[in-house]
């Protein structure tokens, strides 16, 4: 049984197993992002701030087996998904998506309008990856083909499209794919 918490309940102890999920989860395809246990730690210390939300999985035994966070945008009309993250062993077992649901009613209880997050493409994992978006981007974006597992369509099946595109956002080649959902619905 996977249980949904806030991380403010449990915040001195969570620190350190975040900062570890973070690290272990982005490694493989995101290397960049949080490229040490150091970084990974400093991301969790700065989403502990009024404008952000944190919910945490945590298993039976008390373990972190996922994370999301929000980030108020727009006076709040906006939110980012920052970050969505599980751990190896408990993937594809719906938690990112229940994440990403107990996320939304979170923000819309805020009032929020729209959820959004942007997901990289560092690694060539899409079609987007490695050609000249700044000619015919939104044929592009409608024939966006997945390569190599990217997480764009794992988004797409929880309800968010793909808004835009940020050209050469990680270096030539290496875009960040934006995308949105409405929580109108």
């Amino acid at each position: 049984m996977i249980n949904i918490i806030d991380l403010g309940d449990r915040l001195d102890t969570f620190i350190e197993p975040l900062s570890e999920l973070l690290l272990e989860g982005f490694r493989e395809n995101w290397r960049e992002a949080w490229p040490t246990i150091e970084a990974a730690r400093q991301e969790v210390l700065d989403s502990l701030t009024e404008d952000r939300i944190n919910r945490v999985a945590i298993n039976d035994a008390g373990q972190v087996v996922g994370w999301v966070g929000g980030i108020s945008q727009y006076n709040g009309h906006v939110w980012e998904v920052h970050p969505l993250v599980v751990a190896a062993d408990y993937r594809r077992q719906g938690i990112g998506r229940t994440l990403l649901k107990d996320l939304e009613e979170q923000v819309r209880i805020r009032g929020a309008l729209t959820l959004w997050l942007g997901t990289d493409d560092e690694m060539n994992m899409t079609s987007l990856s490695g050609v000249n978006l700044y000619s015919n981007l939104w044929e592009k974006i409608q024939t966006i083909q997945n390569l190599r597992g990217h997480p764009y369509q794992f988004y797409q099946k929880c309800g968010f499209e793909i808004v835009g595109v940020m050209p050469d956002a990680n270096g030539r080649g290496k875009p960040d794919i934006f995308m949105a959902k409405s929580l109108n619905v």
